[in-house]
């Protein structure tokens, strides 16, 4: 059985990144890496790095997007964590096998060329999880 092999990042859910830069910077000493659009998931994303921990802030690109749909229903806040895990289809095989409930049946592409997978927060303490393997694994 493959485990998790780090924290890979923080997602939070936001309106708007700049809105929500200098908070990250100034109070936190985040240091800014830049954003990515992310046209699959309906997102531009801005990272932050503290430390070994990135932090990526979510905007919603359109209002169909999930991130819009939790904004409206939650707020902003907390929307999932992420952890690099090794050999991912592997992965989501095993935590099928074990009764969890996956959003993705299959690996796709996230921000910095990761393949990603979400298991669904029932399946995970009400947390949604994000599985992550780096490109250059």
């Amino acid at each position: 059985m493959s485990t998790a092999k780090a924290l890979n990042h923080i997602g939070i859910a936001v309106k708007s990144i700049e809105d929500h830069r200098s908070f990250y910077e100034t109070v936190l000493g985040a240091e800014f890496e830049g954003t990515e659009e992310v046209p699959d998931q309906k997102v531009r994303v801005g990272f932050f790095k503290i430390g070994d921990v990135r932090l990526e802030l979510l905007e919603p690109t359109t209002e169909e997007s999930t991130v819009a749909k939790f904004i409206e229903k939650r707020g902003e806040g907390m929307h999932h964590v992420a952890y690099t895990v090794e050999e991912l289809p592997s992965r989501i095989a095993e935590l099928k096998e074990k009764g969890l409930r996956m959003i993705d049946e299959t690996p796709r592409k996230g921000a910095h060329g990761m393949d990603i997978a979400f298991v669904h927060p029932k399946s995970s303490n009400g947390v949604l999880t994000e599985l992550c393997e780096p490109a250059n694994h």
